[in-house]
């Protein structure tokens, strides 16, 4: 299987906030946003392995900024990491406000896709080779919090996640 770069995986999604998306306060409601996360980082996922691909895990959301009514959001997302069946994208959202021509931060979280074959069973994924340092660095984490994923899913014990360990025990 051939490996993958994770530019092979981006995409940007666009939404307008209109007025059923949005709280009393006029801003974009947290579930309609993570929605939208969970699809544009279902695209990534499905990109990079040109399969279908269910959503395993969401790390924490802390929403930064609110993204008001009439503002644009971009989601962009791409897988950070390929393990056997399983891939982690990293997603940022950006709020734009079009007409003042004003972009800023949202948040950014990541979520965890498990690839599927056609019988609906966990298929392996092509690994990926990270080309920038950011996207290196991405790489170099996602194992770390993989780790804690599973610790507090109840799949792994605290005492065998050796990336956790080599982060508090000195050696």
């Amino acid at each position: 299987m051939q490996q993958k770069t994770p530019k092979e995986s981006y995409i940007i999604m666009t939404e307008l906030v209109l007025p059923n998306d949005t709280n009393t306060f006029g801003n974009l409601m947290g579930g309609r946003l993570m929605y939208w996360m969970d699809i544009a980082s279902a695209l990534a996922a499905a990109k990079h392995c040109n399969a279908p691909v269910v959503t395993a895990s969401v790390d924490n959301i802390s929403f930064e900024n609110p993204i008001k009514l009439g503002n644009v959001v971009h989601i962009e997302a791409k897988v950070s990491r390929a393990f056997n069946t399983s891939m982690e994208v990293h997603l940022r959202v950006w709020g734009e406000d079009v007409t003042q021509q004003y972009k800023y931060k949202s948040n950014e979280a990541y979520f965890t896709f498990v690839a599927l074959d056609p019988n609906g069973k966990p298929r392996k994924v092509p690994q990926l080779t990270p080309e920038t340092e950011e996207e290196q660095s991405l790489f170099e984490g996602a194992l770390r919090r993989r780790q804690v994923r599973l610790i507090l899913g109840g799949k792994m014990k605290p005492d065998e996640a050796s990336e956790l360990k080599a982060l508090f025990i000195q050696k």
